[in-house]
């Protein structure tokens, strides 16, 4: 077990992204958060992208004070730093956010849910794999019984990874998931839809790094040709699986949330763009932290001020 600390660019706070963990567990997938800490448990990327996904890791994150170094405890058998870099991913520290703040200071919607919600970041899949994965789970099905089809796989087919005594359960590795013919829960086209997942990650398609470098059109082009992900999935994939800093959603929800947080300033005049362009260039995490407000009831038009 490795010991390492990671200084955030910017302001951060695990304790908002333990908050955000625990509203979605279910698409974040193995581990979850405790009182004190976030627990990961993931299958590691390899490096290079087509040589095999041999390993699993547990990473668990502490801080003691909000903006403060992030305290990382990684267990695996395999690739430590890799590891630690995908745990650091998913919580959003792999970005430099000291610029997220102004954003707040040109919006004061934003500017007030950064208050209250600690300057949020988003947290992410584990990688574009976990997210590809979880989103064809997902489809048409609660986000409940999403959850339990992926603890069924995950002890079906999961490596068991330890810390402290307690065991914990990765989702399968594309290795595993490739022979797995059968899933309580999910009709056979799902799971055929997942063995082809699992095949796209062996051969290097849903490699996280190298998504997220290429151009979004393209991204989105490859991610669609992927048996059963479509331009909502790919997107989700891109967004949430690769986190990515300043790319827009384009789906109704965010039409929504915007009206809903905006509605004064848009019945006035000011336009969409207008608005949007006070986020750049974190626009990803601007509409993750509206969507989160708007989620918890926070909306309507009202104006949030930084203190």
């Amino acid at each position: 077990m490795g010991d390492h600390v990671i200084e955030p660019r910017g302001p951060f706070s695990l304790a908002a992204a333990r908050d955000f963990a625990g509203g979605f567990a279910a698409g974040i997938g193995g581990g979850g958060p405790t009182a004190t800490s976030l627990v990961m448990a993931f299958p590691v990327e390899p490096r290079p992208a087509t040589s095999a996904w041999s390993h699993s890791a547990i990473v668990e994150l502490r801080q003691d004070e909000r903006n403060g170094p992030v305290h990382a405890r990684v267990a695996t058998d395999g690739d430590e730093r890799a590891a630690l870099a995908q745990a650091a991913r998913c919580v959003s520290l792999d970005h430099d956010g000291t610029g997220w703040p102004e954003v707040g200071r040109r919006d004061p919607v934003i500017g007030g849910l950064q208050a209250q919600f600690e300057d949020l970041r988003p947290v992410c899949f584990y990688s574009a794999y976990e997210a590809a994965t979880s989103f064809v789970i997902g489809h048409r099905i609660s986000r409940a019984q999403a959850s339990r089809v992926k603890s069924r796989l995950s002890e079906q087919a999961g490596d068991r990874v330890e810390l402290d005594g307690a065991t914990f359960r990765a989702f399968p590795r594309p290795e595993r998931l490739v022979d797995v013919d059968a899933v309580d829960g999910l009709n056979d086209e799902k799971v055929r839809r997942l063995r082809g997942l699992a095949e796209a990650a062996l051969d290097g398609r849903l490699d996280t790094n190298r998504l997220r470098a290429l151009p979004v059109d393209r991204a989105i082009a490859e991610l669609r040709e992927l048996r059963g992900v479509g331009e909502f999935t790919s997107q989700g994939i891109l967004l949430r699986g690769c986190g990515l800093v300043d790319q827009l959603p384009d789906d109704a929800l965010s039409d929504d949330v915007l009206a809903a947080m905006y509605g004064e300033e848009l019945a006035h005049g000011t336009s969409r763009a207008d608005i949007v362009a006070r986020w750049v260039p974190y626009r990803m995490w601007a509409t993750v932290l509206l969507r989160v407000g708007w989620g918890r009831g926070i909306g309507k038009g009202e104006s949030y001020r930084r203190d």
